[in-house]
């Protein structure tokens, strides 16, 4: 009976642990798409070049964010 309930745990705390790495990538997403807009306001001229870095900064801030889902499955 206590291996069951152990089983039942050890789910939902993997449950809770995806959501809390989901916590951290959403911040640094909140944090790339304010300072690219505050960059942009600071110097228009590099406008261009600054949503270059910023999406980059994304696609790999999401990344993180998906090896977090994915562990989640494996460790399932």
């Amino acid at each position: 009976m206590d291996l069951i309930t152990l089983a039942e745990v050890s789910g939902n705390l993997s449950t809770i642990g995806y959501g809390l790495a989901a916590i951290g990538p959403g911040i640094g997403i909140g944090i790339v798409f304010g300072k690219a807009i505050e960059s942009t306001a600071r110097q228009p001229e590099l406008g261009g070049r600054i949503q270059t870095l910023m999406w980059l900064g994304f696609g790999l801030i999401e990344i993180l964010a998906l090896l977090g889902f994915i562990a989640f499955f494996i460790m399932k």
